[in-house]
């Protein structure tokens, strides 16, 4: 029962994840947000980047939605929900997506192009590897839309400035 929403809201609900992202930011995270919106348009679950604050590798915006849904809602539910996200999902969290069983993603900058902005920054060398081959390997239909030109200075915009481009840090 996925529900084809508009254009405008595809648009209003990615600029929700630039928001979470800034919260992270400004709580000492990489600047990553996302939000869980039900069939009806509601919007479910938002979290942002922990992987500094709670010193977890796996702290990933998407993963600790995910996790979170998967707590709260049956996988069943979940296919007919979507996840936003500020930047394609790295292979990691594409596999929780895929294990939580949401059926559609939607994304507001390629990884490549996040990739572009984080240089060789140690904190984020980031894999060259579309959320949508991953999901291809799977055995799902999951949706993907992205990315998304209308959302990208906006999401940019809170990566500036916070990657050291164009040096290796130590890991």
């Amino acid at each position: 029962m996925k529900v084809s929403y508009a254009e405008q809201d595809h648009v209003s609900y990615l600029l929700r994840c630039v928001q979470v992202s800034r919260v992270a930011k400004n709580s000492g995270n990489f600047p990553f947000g996302a939000i869980l919106v039900d069939s009806l348009g509601n919007v479910l679950l938002e979290q942002g980047n922990i992987e500094i604050t709670e010193n977890v590798c796996t702290g990933h915006a998407e993963t600790m939605l995910m996790e979170a849904a998967s707590r709260v809602f049956s996988k069943s539910f979940l296919w007919n929900c979507t996840l936003y996200t500020t930047v394609e999902p790295c292979a990691m969290c594409a596999g929780s997506i895929y294990w939580g069983n949401v059926g559609r993603v939607v994304y507001g900058i390629s990884e490549q192009r996040l990739a572009q902005l984080t240089g060789d920054d140690s904190r984020n060398l980031t894999l060259d590897l579309p959320c949508r081959e991953v999901f291809a390997r799977g055995r799902k239909p999951i949706e993907v839309m992205g990315p998304f030109p209308e959302i990208e200075e906006e999401t940019i915009t809170v990566h500036e400035n916070y990657w050291k481009q164009g040096r290796l840090h130590s890991l």
